[in-house]
């Protein structure tokens, strides 16, 4: 009997510590989308969600395993990945991307007992005057409504095979710049960071740092750019510019969107604390008009700034001498998001690319890890060429690309094609000799106006001889007929 009852507490126990799992994740703020009637005319399933929301329709998989066993608002759940009921709610992977994708509480989901939930968004953005948090050895408070959110175990190695970035590392590695990641923060405290974020900023709240991330998509962005090599078991993940720090700077609050006025200040604190180039991820618009104004002021104090390219018939944002716009493509050279035509610059990896997540190594899709590597590329060449200014900057990236499409360069599709870092930071370019004036040029230059001057002193000596020899013959002569 004693036996009989000890089983009967250990399944109770049991089975109340999984209530209470699953009561924790539902309140948990998560990524989530609000299954709609139809898209494109077409019954929504899984793969094509899949497909639009994370840039591959085999991880279909996940989102169904995300949301099998939870019932909906009409007391289903969902057992087959291609039928879906309008209103459905949808748990997604907290890579998703989409302007369709929100991010809270799941409608319906029951708050926890205690002090009310906070508000997935906060306070307004603060003063520009603010000078930046220090960095110190203390851990980083997180944010408020920040949830921690978990690994991919999946693993992608096709973007680091294909720009092969350690090739140019003989030449730069990018010492010395300071690239603003302007997103969702960076996990600053992830082994192959450390020593190469900032303390950062947080624009959303107006307070605290930026070196702590709720989404992930910013911590992606600084693994691409400066994630150190030999620290992580698996060996797939190394930033382009292993040598350069990244400044974060979070404009992403709890709803997963940017404000213009952040994003703004966003920018305008990377210029005044130091940048040199500048990645911003794509929930920032940069078609608003004042973010363009405020990207545009960036280039004039000769920062390179990249950002998303547009979609569809979005305004085509900030471009221009020392303005990159960035395309995502995958592995078969297809886009991440049906970009603008003529609204790309240079193309790079933007479809299953493992890099750096709060919680380890993630696999994810978007634009924004295409501006990541467009940005490391121009700190690398910010490093090699440090006399160029940011339009000579974001030339040398895209001449130095390679050639994607039917067309001549730019093409209307991929720009001036896929990166290259390596040939960036090689690449012999005419225009640049003849901007700047050889060294024996200088020395020609330099001898010649030392043999003018020597030829100008002579001149004066012998004029000031001749004067002097006039006027002793005068006094002779004086004399003489004294």
């Amino acid at each position: 009997m004693r036996i009989l009852l000890a089983l009967s507490a250990v399944i109770a126990l049991i089975g109340l510590s999984a209530t209470a799992a699953a009561a924790v994740d539902d309140r948990e703020y998560v990524k989530y989308y609000q299954v709609a009637e139809s898209y494109q005319n077409k019954p929504e399933n899984l793969t094509e969600i899949a497909a639009r929301f994370l840039g591959d329709g085999a991880r279909s998989a996940e989102v169904f395993n995300l949301n099998r066993t939870r019932k909906q608002p009409n007391g289903k759940t969902l057992t087959d990945p291609a039928r879906l009921e309008a209103g459905w709610t949808l748990q997604l992977p907290w890579d998703a991307v989409g302007a369709e994708v929100r991010y809270g509480l799941l409608p319906g989901s029951v708050p926890a007992a205690g002090p009310a939930a906070p508000a997935p968004t906060t306070a307004a953005p603060s003063s520009r005057s603010t000078p930046p948090s220090p960095a110190g050895p203390a851990k980083p408070a997180r944010p408020v409504g920040c949830t921690s959110v978990a690994a991919s175990t999946s693993r992608s190695d096709w973007a680091g095979l294909r720009l092969a970035a350690d090739q140019a590392w003989p030449q730069s590695r990018g010492k010395g710049q300071l690239v603003a990641v302007v997103d969702s923060g960076v996990e600053a405290a992830h082994p192959q960071l450390t020593g190469h974020v900032d303390a950062g900023r947080d624009v959303v709240t107006g307070t605290g740092r930026g070196d702590t991330d709720c989404l992930g998509t910013g911590t992606a962005m600084a693994g691409i750019i400066a994630a150190q090599p030999g620290k992580n078991q698996s060996g797939a993940v190394t930033g382009v510019a292993p040598d350069a720090t990244v400044l974060p700077i979070r404009v992403v609050g709890g709803d997963g969107r940017a404000k213009a006025a952040d994003a703004v200040e966003a920018i305008d604190a990377a210029v005044r604390d130091g940048a040199t180039v500048i990645a911003i991820g794509s929930h920032v618009d940069t078609g608003d008009p004042a973010v363009t104004r405020a990207i545009t002021e960036a280039v004039t104090k000769n920062i390179v700034v990249v950002h998303a390219a547009p979609i569809g018939s979005a305004a085509a944002g900030a471009s221009g001498d020392g303005v990159l716009r960035a395309g995502g493509v995958g592995v078969d050279g297809r886009g991440a998001a049906d970009y603008s035509s003529g609204g790309v610059d240079v193309v790079a990896p933007g479809v299953n690319v493992s890099s750096l997540g709060p919680k380890g190594l993630t696999t994810a899709s978007g634009t924004q890890y295409a501006v990541a590597f467009v940005a490391a590329t121009a700190a690398l060449v910010r490093t090699a060429y440090p006399e160029l200014d940011a339009g000579q900057v974001a030339h040398r990236v895209e001449v130095s690309a390679d050639k994607m499409g039917d067309g001549g360069q730019p093409d209307d599709t991929f720009g001036w094609g896929m990166i290259n870092p390596a040939v960036a930071v090689t690449l012999v370019l005419p225009e640049e000799a003849e901007a700047a004036p050889s060294a024996d040029e200088t020395a020609t230059t330099v001898s010649s106006t030392r043999t003018g001057d020597q030829v100008a002193l002579l001149t004066v000596v012998t004029l000031i001889a001749l004067a002097a020899a006039v006027v002793l013959i005068a006094r002779i002569r004086r004399l003489l007929r004294a």
